[in-house]
């Protein structure tokens, strides 16, 4: 008897290897499977303005990489005593006007290089509820809590989507033929919208991939949002809020992204780097005996064929 409907996933047309810089935009739950990528020694970067929803502020982050952006004080905004960017997640916040723009260039000038040099470029789409600046027009990545008086929101179209993003994807193309792209739904439910609201913008985030996978080879779609919602199917997989995967569901879709552009070496290599991290993680009851010091030289000795064979990779 069947008591679920798990998804199947065909092996990708390509291979994600140690060697592949691999950039991650989009959100929270970019970063999820980024971190994994990372915690496995994987060159990543991820999230260079933090995290973003709308397929809108997607493009106008690509776009600023592609020409290199420095931001100035007209870029910022100033909210009870704090200093924001409507670009940027609330991470590179701050009380100092010049610090957080050190922090923003500083970041942008070192993705930028990077998304020209990487191989993959993975896009979580979260929401197409679109906040815009009255004042300007201008498409806002972060509210940063300001009055929402001041901002017009839209639930954007299938059209409006395709229509971006295609364009700012095939700019990015010119600038770096040999990248691939990833396109992923956030299985992250935003029931502020309601259940209905909620279900439009992802329905339109997916015809959306769909449309630009027809007009562009180099996209391929990874189905983490019908791994959670059609295969784990299960409250027990999301975290308190109910709205979010947990870690178990991560670290679920985490293995099937693996499965399908992982090839058998960079899996064995994989595991070699996390047994080498529980071992640095294991917490001796007695440090000094003669077992435990074994422990540590030949620990020592497999991060060192490690380290010489992460070197070969990256060269």
């Amino acid at each position: 008897m069947k008591f679920r409907t798990e998804v199947t996933i065909e092996k990708g047309d390509f291979e994600i290897n140690h060697q592949s810089k691999i950039l991650f935009l989009g959100s929270c739950f970019a970063e999820n499977i980024g971190n994994m990528l990372e915690k496995s020694r994987f060159r990543t970067d991820i999230n260079p303005f933090g995290i973003l929803y709308n397929p809108l502020s997607v493009k106008k982050s690509i776009e600023y990489l592609l020409s290199n952006k420095q931001f100035t004080m007209n870029d910022l905004v100033r909210n009870e005593g704090i200093w924001h960017s409507f670009a940027h997640h609330g991470r590179f916040s701050g009380e100092n006007a010049e610090e957080v723009l050190t922090a923003i260039n500083n970041r942008i000038q070192f993705s930028t290089q990077f998304l020209l040099d990487s191989y993959y470029l993975f896009i979580t789409l979260g929401s197409a509820w679109v906040y815009f600046l009255k004042s300007t027009g201008d498409v806002v990545s972060n509210c940063h809590k300001f009055q929402n008086s001041i901002f017009d929101r839209t639930l954007i179209s299938v059209e409006t989507i395709v229509n971006e993003l295609f364009e700012v994807l095939t700019l990015l193309l010119q600038h770096n033929p040999k990248l691939k792209i990833i396109f992923t739904v956030s299985p992250v439910r935003h029931w502020k919208d309601g259940a209905n609201g909620n279900q439009l913008s992802k329905a339109s985030l997916l015809l959306a991939i769909s449309a630009l996978q027809k007009k562009m080879p180099q996209i391929s779609y990874f189905p983490a949002y019908e791994l959670v919602i059609d295969d784990l199917r299960d409250y027990r997989f999301y975290a308190d809020d109910l709205l979010h995967p947990n870690t178990q569901a991560v670290e679920y879709i985490y293995e099937k992204f693996a499965a399908c552009y992982f090839s058998k070496q960079t899996n064995e290599l994989n595991e070699e780097i996390l047994s080498i991290e529980r071992g640095k993680a294991h917490k001796p009851f007695n440090p000094n005996t003669e077992n435990h010091q074994l422990f540590l030289q030949k620990l020592n000795t497999k991060i060192e064929n490690l380290e010489r064979k992460l070197i070969h990779f990256n060269e």
